[in-house]
């Protein structure tokens, strides 16, 4: 295989040095924990005639646009991880032509995967990697990675859409430096205080876990459930249609309510919600890691769905309004609390709804499917359950991601029936 290197010139303003912002903080520990880059994108087949001259100048307007893609991190002596944005350098795009016996698709999946194994060299390498496969000259697949610390899916999402504008204008969002300095001032300072009174609140009043004393409850230790329901997506619309509510809340509703039932009596569901941030009209545009730990603190008994659905309502924009704070405030009350109760607080329970906004929708002519898509084995897990909530339309598609000591594989089974459960019958939909 022949691969050419095509060095791309660019600059732009905003060079500096200075702290990393509130978003990078938590991402940047995330990366540490899991000994990883969290690295962001893919293969995106190309099918419109682009030549790889087109690719270079879009390597070139990211990393003349984007400060985050300038920026490489700088160590200190005493542990302190600060950023440094330049105004000017190179950027490399790599070619790659297959031989006649292979595939273009496998070779630019293989590139795809030797990237995402390898980490970024935070201090040496700039956070964008992007590479293209031809054959005969023509692009027929380009391949992006992005580190984590320079953006998140909604940063991303800004660089595709700016990208495709004929005139995007002059880049007015804040920058990562400029987001840091901002975060120093009396007025994000006082956001601070207002969402750690929140957290203190509640962390004060709940249970120690949500979950139970580990078990050992054979292999495998960590396990990934892959599990849709067309059933609960149809209920799910019909209920939002009725109660003109978010599909967000009633999910939100349905989880807590599932946990009530597996587990009585063992309090409030309690999770750590993935906040972006970005419905902040100043942050709409910003390109960098905006996500934050938003507390989601949901009691359920007792109610009805329609009530537990209002409950769910609360407390997922509380959850919202107060993730946005600096981490070492977070870090220094769960350090007080802990010495004050004796007792660590397990905040290990994860849940992030990743779907994006669009209508809610009922065809009853679509059959009416459960089914767990896969159970496999993962090699290492931090939280003790992470729940997400695919972007996928036409169903309800959840990634569930367990420590089996502490969440046995059949108790996840019944959450799921549950959930689907108190959404199918509170909707009426059968």
């Amino acid at each position: 295989m022949l691969v050419q290197r095509i060095v791309v010139s660019f600059e732009g303003p905003g060079a500096g040095v200075g702290p990393l912002n509130w978003g990078q903080q938590q991402v940047w520990a995330a990366m540490v924990e899991s000994d990883s880059s969290m690295s962001m994108g893919g293969v995106v087949p190309v099918e419109d005639g682009r030549v790889t001259e087109d690719f270079a100048a879009e390597l070139r307007f990211f990393m003349s646009r984007y400060a985050a893609m300038r920026t490489r991190l700088r160590f200190e002596p005493d542990g302190a991880v600060a950023q440094e944005v330049y105004s000017r350098g190179e950027a490399t795009l790599e070619v790659h032509e297959p031989a006649d016996s292979e595939d273009p698709a496998a070779v630019a999946e293989a590139l795809a995967a030797a990237w995402r194994e390898r980490k970024f060299d935070y201090a040496d390498e700039w956070p964008l990697r992007m590479g293209v496969v031809r054959r005969d000259e023509k692009v027929t697949h380009v391949v992006v990675l992005m580190c984590h610390i320079a953006a998140d899916l909604g940063g991303m999402a800004v660089m595709q859409r700016e990208l495709a504008e004929p005139d995007p204008g002059p880049y007015e969002a804040p920058s990562p430096l400029d987001l840091a300095r901002l975060q120093r001032e009396p007025a994000m300072q006082r956001q601070t205080a207002a969402a750690m009174r929140y957290w203190e609140a509640h962390l004060r009043a709940v249970p120690p876990s949500l979950l139970g004393a580990p078990a050992d409850n054979g292999e495998p230790r960590y396990c990934r459930v892959r599990w849709e329901s067309s059933a609960m997506h149809l209920a799910s619309a019909a209920l939002s249609a009725r109660l003109g509510a978010d599909p967000a809340w009633i999910l939100l509703a349905g989880i807590a309510t599932a946990f009530d039932r597996v587990f009585p009596g063992r309090g409030p569901f309690v999770a750590l919600g993935i906040i972006s941030n970005r419905f902040r009209p100043a942050l709409r545009d910003v390109v960098t890691p905006l996500t934050q730990d938003g507390l989601c603190v949901l009691d359920v008994t007792g109610a009805t769905p329609q009530e537990a659905i209002a409950r769910a309502r609360t407390a997922s924009m509380s959850a919202s309004k107060y993730a946005y704070y600096d981490p070492a405030a977070r870090a220094d009350l769960t350090r007080r609390l802990n010495e004050e109760r004796g007792v660590p607080l397990d905040l290990t329970v994860l849940y992030n709804d990743r779907r994006s906004p669009r209508p809610s929708t009922v065809d009853d002519s679509r059959p009416r499917e459960t089914r767990i898509l896969a159970e496999e084995p993962l090699p290492f897990l931090g939280p003790k359950l992470m729940v997400i909530v695919e972007d996928v339309p036409d169903v309800v598609r959840l990634m569930v991601d367990v420590d089996t000591r502490y969440l046995p594989l059949p108790d996840v089974r019944t959450l799921l029936h549950e959930l689907e459960s108190f959404t199918v019958t509170a909707s009426g939909v059968g």
